[in-house]
């Protein structure tokens, strides 16, 4: 508008329009700052604004580009109101993030009749490099701008190729702030992969009557300044319905209200953004009661029966779920242990084409001919190996060689490597795949299937007696495969399970991800659908253990138990509640292996070894 420093008077398109008599309107939309993205009571974080709100708002099954969405689509409502302006045509122009939301609004609400997109118009193939506030779950497997586009037709839209508003990364940590913010970058494209997703668009809507408006009006070479006033001509003909010249531009207007406080009003819209999404995160117990509706619990074959859909529903539609079939094994081993009671081989196999998994296991050596013997397979955590957990010459203060450990008391075990390793590699992984409607368990799940699936046909091996035992991430892992690989036939969660739509939200909790550095362990709308306690229903009827530590910074004792109680109450509808149970100790984040290892020989059906 030319009322604040900053944009140069070629490029004020707000104040050329309004000067054109043109009514506009337009909205605050949360900036790339990170002043106020703070947890309560804790520093603030690098986290752009936009990035504060992505994260709760997308365990809600929210995103800050919906929520902006509606302010451009409340406005549109407000002008076609009975206010003297009902019969006048309606036009939505943005540039960067405000091209985004032009464009999606242009999509969705057919009283848009001409969209102006400025400065963002692209393939979206990369966006896994750009911020992370611009994740939406599922949006390749549907969505390009090219698809958009398609439906703005037969309405005019206006695509002005110019610089984008460009970004490196995030605010840098220090000054106070602390860092964990996700990395993402913002590039003006080549003209000609604009002019590539506008030939995409304009194949989709080929052979439509009447004929689309699809326009492409470089600015310069496609580097240039948003605005230009091509464009912003192009876009009052399409509003006006007639040819439009775009009048000369006027000296810039002056301020009126001095003594406004614009942050002020910033931080009132932040903090009611924020607050919508702590809103949805106490309302998500009710929602997700409300899902599970249908699940049937008054016994244990209707509760198989009644939870298939939400078993399905959780494959698809949360873990993601990919549609290749598992590549014959091809299982690879070599001999790296020989202790005195068991032998150790690392083992590879085949998964997908280029992807494999790779695991150590444990073969106790007194094994009689024809003997079936039951397995745990132990999951590491975040940033592990399976040498941590199953090498008996590294003592891990987490994992105190529990795969070792059970393996002496004459258990069969295998420890699995997970993807979640290399830091920014793994989470760049998630980045690739959510647009996929995708996750890291898409991968992973299979990997398990495979290595079960292997397990079982071994001849040492009881397939009715594969466990799983997992702690911190591994924890993760132990409430998200059982569901899915159905010959594990019990799973123990250590050191994570808690209720985990809290600490993926709340932003007022320290214990809470939000304010941390693991941007990729928010999974859409998860909160109006599985907390721990529903995935803890997809492992019923099987076996179900919780290990948790009380000096364990996890969360809070009270957020376990709170979450657990749930669990104790459905096994306890089920007429089983000797199949599931909770050990606290006095203890940190880590495998105690006490009343766990009891668990195991009880539901495994395994004597424990002789005192």
């Amino acid at each position: 508008m030319g009322l604040s420093p900053g944009v140069p008077p070629e490029a004020e398109f707000a104040r050329r329009l309004v000067e054109n008599d043109c009514r506009v309107l337009v909205p605050l939309l949360m900036d790339r700052r990170d002043k106020y993205a703070a947890i309560t009571g804790r520093p603030p974080t690098n986290q752009p604004h936009r990035e504060f709100i992505y994260r709760p708002a997308f365990e809600m099954g929210r995103h800050i580009i919906g929520l902006e969405v509606q302010k451009v689509l409340a406005a549109i409502d407000w002008f076609v109101s009975d206010r003297g302006t009902k019969a006048a045509p309606v036009g939505v122009h943005g540039y960067g993030e405000g091209g985004l939301l032009a464009l999606a609004a242009g999509a969705i609400d057919p009283r848009v009749r001409a969209t102006g997109v400025s400065g963002y118009f692209d393939s979206r193939q990369n966006v896994w490099q750009e911020p992370i506030y611009r994740n939406v779950f599922g949006l390749l497997a549907e969505f390009g701008d090219a698809e958009l586009a398609s439906m703005v037709a037969p309405r005019t839209l206006i695509i002005e190729a110019s610089k984008t508003p460009e970004v490196s990364g995030p605010p840098p940590a220090g000054n106070g702030h602390s860092g964990g913010a996700a990395p993402g970058r913002l590039v003006t494209p080549p003209l000609q992969a604009v002019q590539q997703e506008i030939r995409r668009a304009q194949k989709l809507v080929a052979g439509l009557s009447p004929a689309p408006h699809i326009e492409l009006i470089p600015s310069g070479d496609g580097n240039g300044l948003p605005g230009s006033d091509q464009a912003l001509g192009q876009l009052l003909s399409a509003l006006r319905a007639e040819a439009a010249e775009l009048a000369p531009a006027k000296t810039a207007p002056t301020r009126q209200r001095a003594d406004f406080d614009h942050e002020a009003r910033f931080k009132r819209q932040f903090d009611q953004l924020v607050e919508y999404t702590q809103h949805l995160m106490r309302e998500g117990e009710y929602a997700r009661r409300a899902f599970w509706a249908n699940a049937d619990r008054s016994s244990v074959e209707k509760w198989q029966k009644t939870t298939e859909r939400y078993r399905d529903y959780f494959a698809t539609e949360v873990i993601g779920r990919f549609d290749e079939k598992l590549l014959p094994a091809n299982v690879r081993t070599r001999k790296v242990y020989d202790e005195p009671k068991y032998t150790g081989y690392e083992v590879m196999m085949d998964v997908f084409p280029d992807v494999f998994a790779y695991g150590i296991l444990l073969l106790p050596k007194d094994i009689r001919e024809g003997e079936r013997r039951p397995v745990v397979v132990c999951q590491h955590g975040l940033e592990g190996r399976p040498t941590d957990v199953a090498d008996p010459n590294k003592e891990n203060p987490a994992y105190h060689k529990f795969a070792c450990k059970l393996a002496e008391r004459g258990f069969i075990t295998y420890a699995p490597q997970n993807p979640y390793i290399f830091t920014d590699r793994f989470r760049t992984l998630q980045r690739k795949l959510n647009p996929l409607k995708k996750t890291l368990f898409s991968i992973i799940v299979p990997q398990h299937q495979q290595v079960v699936d292997w397990l079982a046909s071994l001849p040492m091996v009881d397939p009715e007696r594969i466990a799983f035992y997992g702690l911190s991430y591994g924890g993760k892992s132990a409430m998200r495969i059982p569901p899915l690989v159905s010959r594990y036939c019990l799973s123990i969660c250590s050191a994570d399970f808690n209720e985990w739509i809290w600490k993926n939200t709340s932003t007022r909790s320290t214990y809470s991800y939000v304010g941390y550095g693991e941007y990729e362990i928010f999974e859409f709308d998860l909160g109006n659908t599985f907390n721990y306690a529903e995935m803890a229903g997809l492992i019923a009827p099987r076996p179900f253990m919780v290990e948790r530590g009380h000096h364990d910074g996890v969360a809070p004792d009270e957020w376990v138990a709170y979450e657990y109680a749930k669990v104790r109450k459905l096994y306890s509808d089920l007429k089983i509640p000797e199949r599931t149970t909770i050990e606290f100790f006095d203890g940190p984040h880590t495998i105690h292996g006490v009343g766990t290892f009891d668990f195991l020989h009880t539901h495994l059906k395994w004597p424990k070894p002789e005192k």
